[in-house]
């Protein structure tokens, strides 16, 4: 009977202890983005809020008056420090998995923080409270009237916050974006010994509910956009929790990442072979073992 080889790749980047910092910063922004500043946050507030989200634009400036905080939840600014945290996670998993594909994760990375880019300039919450500032500040009808067509532009810019939950044009490929380099990461975090494959899966669903809506919105009737948001994005915003924890809690433990000779089950390459009773050989194994998340 064949016992399988075990090939002992040398790790040819995690060895350098200068990344910990990089693994850890990573995991807690992963964790703080999963726990706390959660994408669409408003959401979630406007679940035990008296106050829903506005309809109109006078409203909306009576929110940003009222109450500042509230209104700029449910504009989404919380989403910008959930990209931001976001992208610290994806460096950190760069940094980690361009020893599978350095070539995918190079791609990944480059998309999302192009789709971080767009997020930040997209997003209108603050244009939005100035604009209310100055409306409650006019005392002319020509001064209402500019304020009132420059806030509606705006809140049509802002995403999910427009009528019939249009995410527009910013935060239709800003959602693009991020949700292909949350695929590739996933796909790669497939073939590393370093994550479980459990990971890799919820994040593979939850990129593709986002593509899903991404894609469905792009054929679908306009009339259809909330309906295609109520359907996609709430399933996609708890896989991303769950994700955004497991990658986190894996990125925490750097001790199981530095330092390792990660062993690959397979004849290709060219490294030190050894046989499968060999003392390393279990060492390697069990290291991975107790090290996945």
């Amino acid at each position: 009977m064949m016992h399988p080889v075990t090939h002992y790749v040398p790790d040819t980047g995690a060895s350098d202890t200068s990344w910990k910092r990089l693994y850890q910063a990573g995991g807690a922004a992963a964790l703080i983005a999963g726990v706390v500043f959660r994408r669409n946050l408003g959401v979630e507030i406007a679940l035990f809020s008296a106050q829903k989200p506005p309809d109109t634009l006078i409203d909306w400036f009576t929110l940003l008056q009222t109450n500042r905080l509230l209104g700029l939840a449910y504009l989404n600014i919380f989403d910008i420090l959930n990209y931001a945290l976001v992208g610290l996670m994806f460096l950190a998993l760069y940094a980690v998995l361009r020893r599978v594909d350095r070539s995918l994760m190079a791609i990944a990375a480059a998309l999302g923080y192009l789709g971080i880019a767009v997020t930040f300039a997209s997003n209108t919450a603050f244009s939005l409270l100035a604009l209310s500032d100055q409306y409650a500040a006019a005392t002319t009808e020509a001064q209402w009237t500019l304020l009132l067509a420059a806030g509606q532009a705006m809140l049509a810019l802002n995403r999910f916050s427009s009528p019939g939950a249009q995410p527009g044009s910013g935060g239709y490929l800003s959602l693009l974006l991020i949700a292909t380099t949350g695929m590739i990461s996933s796909v790669v975090m497939l073939r590393s010994p370093i994550f479980r494959r459990a990971t890799a899966a919820v994040g593979i669903f939850a990129n593709a509910l986002d593509l899903a809506y991404c894609i469905s919105f792009a054929c679908a009737p306009t009339a259809a956009g909330e309906r295609l948001a109520v359907l996609f994005i709430p399933a996609a915003g708890l896989l991303y929790m769950i994700w955004h924890i497991m990658v986190g809690w894996r990125l925490l433990r750097p001790g199981c990442i530095e330092g390792k000779r990660l062993p690959i089950l397979s004849g290709e390459g060219d490294p030190a072979v050894l046989p499968p009773q060999a003392p390393e050989a279990h060492t390697a194994q069990r290291t991975i073992k107790e090290c996945k998340l």
